[in-house]
């Protein structure tokens, strides 16, 4: 699964008050020629981006190529159940990132136009934000 090698600080802010607008970076399709792209906001775990990108690699059976375009920077931390308050913030559990709507977390780009559109809806099935398979048109 995707993580940081290194972190500054073991422990952040979830930054929960920054989900309103779209996003600005990462909006466009940058390697491939279809993409998956994000339509409502939310937190996509590095488990998740993994299930996705397990669905997609299935299909491409040796061709096609696959780009991940999000990276799960933010360490998301759990207290122990049944611990009293006080004591600290919790230990990190796992990874996630936050996406906006507009933002292209998949692009595949090799494969006839069908069968990545169909790779990339059952990609979208597994992550938590509501989804739409895009492509460019080649020239």
């Amino acid at each position: 699964m995707l993580q940081p090698k290194k972190l500054k600080f073991r422990r952040l802010h979830r930054q929960r008050g920054k989900f309103a607008g779209i996003s600005h970076k990462g909006a466009a399709l940058a390697f491939g020629t279809t993409g998956l792209k994000a339509m409502s906001t939310g937190e996509i775990t590095s488990r998740q981006i993994e299930a996705a990108r397990r669905v997609m690699s299935k299909y491409t059976k040796r061709g096609g190529k696959v780009w991940v375009t999000v990276f799960p920077h933010t360490p998301i931390t759990r207290k122990a159940a049944e611990v009293p308050m006080g004591g600290g913030k919790g230990s990190p559990e796992f990874f996630a990132t936050l996406v906006k709507p507009g933002r292209i977390m998949f692009e595949m780009d090799g494969l006839d136009t069908p069968t990545m559109k169909l790779a990339l809806k059952s990609a979208g099935h597994k992550l938590p934000v509501k989804c739409k398979v895009i492509s460019k048109l080649k020239k």
